[in-house]
């Protein structure tokens, strides 16, 4: 055929009219186009952090999660929990409810504790909170206080591994990978999870087997122009689509590998997290800069404060980056360990944490973010009614409490959990649950349930077996639930 009939060809299809059978048959591949580029941006979306489900079971009433980690495990008797008895009873020998072989380190006879600063009523709600804790104490109202608690393990490190994977001694995924992976992000130039000042144990926000791109991604609330929130971050290139260029030969690279060792998970693990470093390097510098925030809101958590700058910065930053999108945001503030002089030590830590704490709660709800963000405030467990003097010559008044998971307290707020609520109750000594009794377990059940996630739903198959953040364990305490 020769150019000139093909000519005529075209020209003469030009003129006459199109049937609709026709315009189909012509705009077909344009069709699949538009649907394997709507398949492009979902792959795109899924390796920026989000689950590849990322539906919820049933409505949620919260949409992200502020986990404030008191490490160390605060003194429930001295800021929520206060007992006549004990109270009555400071310097006196008591019966241990432990058994009679188990002595206390330096000496052979257990002495009650008594507070030194008054626990009182606040709010409409009467809700029992320490002096020490006056900011708390003005939103008692706002909060939801578990006086319940419970744990299984006294030492460290079992505990606070419990308490952030629902395991003592495992590796498993921390609680925050696995609501990234069940919820996904809400914003895909940020992770899914983030950990302010987090824990040197890296279980503590890792994703185990889950994929890699759920782990917590560390930053740092510190103060000064050449602060690093968050490690090589910084984009040294000062032209952006160079940047983009450059990521984009060495994903090539990184997917070529991948082809050849098709079993690997980790490799493409590695090439969501380039992907999602670089777009973090565009929008994240501008969201952990403090400098846009008023000053009144600075005054408000106390950033430069002599105690309170770092809590503040660290509060201060959960709160932007929860409004951006991160679905849950942890923060941790240690130094709770006070196995000798708990009267001098704990005024301390309370300045610390109260004021940035107690701002977060009243910000979140000034703008409107408190109904859907669920705060939780917890340590790993309590400590003891009695005394404990590592030295077994010091004067009582300077004596410390040892640790205690069978009881302690935790508080929630926002995220359709009732307000200005005391639920559960402890026996005369402040040492058994004897109403009210919420496991570690339950905590996670419950957190999970106001994100609307069943939490026996939200499994993952690994060496055979479906696991999860309760493992077998776990009730939702609707008691506590608007």
């Amino acid at each position: 055929m020769s150019f000139s009939t093909v000519s005529s060809k075209v020209s003469l299809m030009k003129t006459l009219p199109i049937s609709r059978r026709q315009s189909l048959v012509h705009s077909s591949c344009g069709f699949g186009a538009l649907a394997f580029n709507g398949l492009l941006q979902a792959a795109e979306t899924a390796s920026a952090g989000s689950s590849p489900n990322p539906a919820a079971h049933f409505p949620a009433k919260a949409k992200r999660i502020i986990f404030l980690f008191m490490q160390g495990g605060p003194s429930q008797l001295d800021l929520f929990d206060p007992k006549d008895f004990i109270q009555q009873q400071h310097g006196q020998p008591i019966d241990s409810p432990l058994s009679k072989n188990i002595l206390q380190v330096g000496t052979e006879k257990f002495l009650a504790l008594g507070t030194a600063v008054p626990v009182r009523p606040r709010g409409n709600s009467g809700m029992p909170i320490s002096d020490l804790l006056p900011g708390l104490a003005s939103i008692a109202d706002e909060i939801c206080l578990l006086r319940g608690m419970s744990a299984d393990n006294p030492q460290h490190m079992p505990a606070e591994l419990q308490l952030h994977t629902g395991a003592l001694n495992d590796v498993r995924p921390s609680m925050g990978s696995w609501i990234s992976y069940g919820l996904g992000t809400e914003n895909r130039n940020l992770p899914g999870f983030m950990t302010i000042n987090p824990h040197a144990d890296v279980r503590y926000h890792g994703s185990a087997w889950l994929p890699a791109q759920h782990q917590g991604t560390r930053l740092s609330a510190t103060a000064g122009l050449d602060a690093a929130p968050i490690e090589n971050l910084r984009n040294l290139s000062r032209d952006t689509a160079a940047q983009r260029r450059r990521i984009d030969f060495i994903q090539r690279q990184n997917q070529r590998l991948q082809q050849q060792h098709s079993g690997e998970q980790s490799l493409q693990g590695m090439i969501d997290a380039m992907e999602l470093a670089f777009r973090m390097q565009v929008t994240t510098p501008e969201l952990v800069n403090l400098a846009g925030e008023t000053q009144a809101t600075l005054d408000l958590y106390g950033v430069d404060g002599t105690d309170t700058d770092r809590n503040a910065r660290a509060c201060l930053l959960a709160r932007r980056l929860s409004e951006a999108g991160v679905r849950f945001v942890q923060v941790t503030m240690g130094g709770w360990d006070h196995h000798g002089d708990i009267r001098g030590n704990l005024p301390r830590l309370c300045a610390q944490t109260d004021r940035p704490v107690s701002a977060l709660i009243r910000d979140l709800r000034q703008r409107g973010l408190l109904d859907d963000t669920l705060v939780v405030w917890c340590g790993e467990f309590g400590r003891t009614p009695w005394s404990q003097d590592l030295s077994g010559t010091a004067p009582i008044d300077s004596h410390g409490r040892e640790h205690q998971p069978e009881s302690f307290c935790a508080w929630m707020a926002g995220g359709g959990v009732r307000q200005g609520l005391v639920y559960g109750e402890t026996d005369h000594m402040g040492y058994r649950v004897i109403s009210g009794r919420v496991h570690l377990h339950d905590l996670h059940a419950t957190i999970l349930h106001q994100l609307g996630i069943d939490h026996t739903r939200l499994t993952w198959n690994h060496i055979g077996r479906d696991y999860r953040l309760t493992d077998v364990y776990g009730s939702v305490v609707h008691e506590i639930l608007c």
